[in-house]
């Protein structure tokens, strides 16, 4: 009880729990989308983020966000208690880690007519790869992919716009990601290789220790009970692999 206690004033100190989310025009392990009915954001840290409010015990509140560079950007403004971010160096010095629940991989979506097939290809003068400004996705394309011309967007909803109008070669976003935008670019391609292999996982402001070690329990009992498999298959991300038990972020 006490540490319930401790997790619960780290936590959720204004009465509710705050959940940080990124909407965008497609989903993942990471990305919300909203609901066409009710415009409500939905999505697999929707519905980890109710879950844990519930076992807590408290209100849940979305904290909407453009990115999850937002997200990281603002963990300092006590505008939110928890989020479900991809793990990268520079996030750990920004943001504590719990248990990861879900294996990332990101890649490129290739532009309708464009040659490129390889990772090798893609990192070329001349190429054009957009990225969303302050994501690990983002970081990792650009490490991959140093000969190109990075370009920055805010949404991934920018970086669909300009790729219709002919201004990409490639978006960086993660393989789910990417897989829900090609519908709506008729002709583009998801390359087979990934530039950045990782993990999703639950974070939380620094200096919680309390609160760090509830999410990660409440993640390893959300992989083990189902919940994690059941809230990607809820999006349509049945090929999405859930973290293996224990794994650390």
């Amino acid at each position: 009880m006490a540490t319930d206690d401790a997790a619960s004033r780290e936590l959720a100190p204004t009465g509710k729990l705050r959940v940080a989310i990124a909407v965008g025009p497609s989903a993942s392990a990471l990305w919300t989308v909203r609901d066409p009915a009710t415009g409500r954001p939905r999505g697999v840290p929707v519905e980890l983020g109710t879950a844990m409010a519930q076992k807590l015990g408290v209100p849940v509140e979305l904290v909407e966000y453009a990115s999850s560079g937002e997200i990281v950007a603002s963990c300092n403004k006590s505008a939110w208690d928890v989020t479900f971010v991809p793990v990268d160096d520079d996030r750990k010095k920004a943001i504590d880690f719990g248990a990861p629940y879900h294996l990332l991989q990101s890649t490129y979506l290739v532009a309708p007519g464009c040659a490129i097939k390889t990772l090798a290809e893609a990192n070329r003068a001349g190429v054009r790869i957009a990225i969303v400004d302050g994501t690990a996705t983002g970081r990792a394309s650009v490490s991959a992919s140093p000969n190109a011309t990075t370009v920055k967007v805010k949404t991934p909803d920018e970086a669909v716009e300009m790729m219709k109008a002919g201004k990409l070669d490639a978006i960086a976003l993660s393989r789910e990601s990417v897989g829900g935008l090609v519908d709506g670019l008729p002709g583009s391609r998801v390359l087979e290789e990934a530039f950045l292999n990782s993990t999703t996982a639950v974070a939380v402001p620094q200096n919680k220790p309390a609160a760090r070690a509830f999410v990660t329990e409440f993640i390893e009992e959300a992989k083990a009970s189902g919940l994690v498999r059941r809230a990607l298959d809820m999006m349509g991300l049945k090929s999405s692999q859930v973290a293996p038990a224990g794994m650390k972020a």
